[in-house]
């Protein structure tokens, strides 16, 4: 489904990402950790365009990104993106917000658009709540309307960018436990996130960046029980002590 190859990006003379390869297979959760700054949201920006890469190719559904004929809007409509940040209409209410995209991007119509967000607001556990404005809702609730907005487009795959890391702890499981579900029904994604109890429960795969490399690339199973970097091993005895 996604194919990365041999990427490299600069920000003027600074190297963010050096050689990076991967490959994400259809209905397969991979769960990208390291330490801040070590390239993570920017990798996963370049899957859907949002950040232009110099070196390397990224296929998304056998669509190169980097190809100046590609349709990025195009593509983009069929990757869901979640920010950490929601990017929710502050003007708009929940169901408007999730509307809007499905009528003008993929030309459905009001009626149409609109009995697919209550559904999709049942599933998020918001099905009461289309009317409240994003100001009248909590975090977790704004980061839940953010995944239904993603959804309504009928991705063929998901990227969540850190989507927990703006919330409150006690509003994390409600937003954990609906990308879980996700999950479960065969949804193919990339999260990029701290949450190591996530990454145990749900990801088939884990990468681990450093200063820009991807330097392990592993089964869940082999990343928590024997990581072979001494740089990995020094992150999960931090993150996994308290």
């Amino acid at each position: 489904m996604i194919e990365i190859e041999h990427v490299n990006k600069w920000f003027g003379s600074f190297q963010v990402l050096k050689d990076n390869s991967s490959s994400i297979s259809k209905g397969e959760v991979v769960v990208i950790c390291g330490p801040s700054g070590s390239g993570k949201s920017t990798l996963i920006k370049c899957v859907n365009g949002l950040e232009p890469f110099q070196e390397g190719r990224i296929t998304v559904d056998g669509v190169s990104v980097g190809d100046s004929a590609t349709n990025l809007p195009k593509l983009r409509s069929q990757i869901g993106m979640v920010f950490q940040n929601f990017e929710l209409f502050p003007h708009m209410t929940a169901m408007q917000n999730i509307c809007l995209a499905q009528t003008k991007v993929l030309g459905r119509s009001q009626d149409e658009a609109t009995e697919r967000t209550q559904k999709l607001l049942d599933r998020v556990g918001l099905g009461d709540l289309g009317y409240k404005y994003p100001s009248e809702l909590s975090g977790g609730q704004q980061q839940r309307v953010a995944i239904a907005r993603a959804l309504a487009m009928d991705p063929i795959a998901m990227l969540f960018d850190e989507p927990t890391s703006a919330l409150d702890p006690e509003m994390i499981n409600e937003v954990l436990d609906v990308m879980q579900e996700l999950a479960r029904s065969g949804m193919t994604m990339m999260v990029v996130t701290h949450e190591m109890g996530f990454a145990r429960r749900v990801a088939d795969r884990v990468i681990f960046m450093d200063e820009g490399e991807i330097v392990e690339d592993a089964t869940k199973e082999d990343f928590f029980g024997k990581p072979r970097s001494d740089r990995a091993q020094l992150f999960l005895s931090k993150i996994l002590e308290h």
